[in-house]
């Protein structure tokens, strides 16, 4: 089986990878044919870096985790999907007696097993088994593409409600990479009246603005956020703060254009300890949130592309055939300008 395997820090190949004989069918998984995986920036770190944080690649690693298939084989106790279902995947199985589990929030149990996270192998490989309970059937008018956009979009959507959007809030979103754009979709959708992105690379922001009439683009080369959303709100400030770009400068200024009784929710990684003015967010009420990954929302991104109300669609900015994978990583790794998500295809 053919993969892309991140050998060590700095080293990709494409080659055969013995991950079928570590793979049983259980009752109530899938088998998944491959369609469409889109390079993350955590695939990318692990490639520059050889680490995310604590996670550590000690042994090669088959990358991806935002992926799009077809089910080509079902378990015996399998009811909700057929061979011929196409599907998207939710990567991340948790440990189903653990606590974390038990009280709803999944995602941050500590036993979670996330694709492309070692020692779990990703899944850039012809195919794959998953639970039943973590795949998804896609409506016919869910391309697979738009599938593969369905694990960052849960992003943007689990930042939306935890930040508890009201109908008619004025968010900033930090950060027009891919994360920032799902979220201020997601914001819109949760009901914001406008939404501005803040970030430094103006093909990005060409992207955002061209995205909904209710988004507006701030280079932060030029402008600075706090003083355009003072300006645009009578000196009140916005109700919304997502900062999803992971600069420790943008993450230490996060209160200044928040309202009183405003949110912060931080999405963006960080390496480091950032600065906290404790102060600016105590003379707000300022109420921060934090979150890892999502939970429970993978059925409503799915059904939020069906209907139309999220269009992922511009987002993605570059298709590279499965025999590209190297080279699609060496460009994803080289941050070019205006590229927002880019996408591998495998052979059908």
């Amino acid at each position: 089986m053919q993969s892309l395997v991140l050998e060590r820090k700095n080293e990709l190949s494409l080659r055969d990878f013995p991950i079928e004989k570590q793979e049983t069918l259980g009752p109530r998984d899938v088998r998944i044919k491959l369609h469409t995986v889109g390079i993350c920036g955590s695939d990318v770190h692990y490639y520059t870096h050889g680490r995310v944080g604590p996670f550590v690649v000690e042994d090669p690693m088959i990358l991806g985790h935002e992926a799009s298939g077809t089910v080509i084989e079902v378990g015996s106790e399998v009811t909700t999907l057929a061979e011929g279902d196409r599907v998207c995947m939710e990567p991340g199985v948790p440990d189903p007696n653990s606590r974390a589990t038990r009280m709803g929030m999944y995602n941050v149990d500590p036993a979670v097993r996330f694709w492309a996270t070692p020692p779990v192998h990703g899944i850039l490989r012809p195919t794959c088994i998953h639970p039943e309970a973590f795949t998804f059937k896609l409506p016919d008018a869910v391309s697979f593409a738009e599938a593969a956009m369905v694990e960052p979009l849960a992003v943007g959507v689990h930042a939306a409600t935890k930040a508890r959007v009201k109908p008619g809030d004025t968010a900033l979103v930090i950060g027009a990479g891919p994360i920032g754009l799902v979220t201020a979709l997601a914001a819109l959708a949760a009901g914001c009246a406008r939404v501005y992105v803040a970030d430094l690379d103006q093909a990005k922001l060409e992207i955002a603005a061209a995205l909904h009439a209710a988004i507006h683009p701030i280079d932060v080369t030029r402008d600075d956020p706090a003083r355009v959303i003072r300006a645009a709100t009578d000196d009140w400030g916005c109700e919304l703060v997502f900062e999803a770009s992971g600069a420790p400068k943008a993450a230490a200024g996060v209160f200044e254009p928040l309202c009183p009784g405003g949110a912060v929710v931080m999405i963006g990684g960080q390496a480091d300890p950032v600065a906290y003015d404790a102060g600016a967010a105590m003379v707000r009420e300022a109420r921060v949130e934090n979150i890892f990954r999502y939970a429970h929302v993978f059925p409503r991104c799915v059904a939020m592309l069906a209907s139309g109300a999220i269009d992922v669609k511009p987002l993605i900015t570059r298709t590279f055939d499965f025999s590209e994978s190297v080279a699609a990583f060496d460009l994803a790794a080289s941050a070019p300008s205006g590229d927002v998500k880019m996408q591998i295809e495998l052979p059908q």
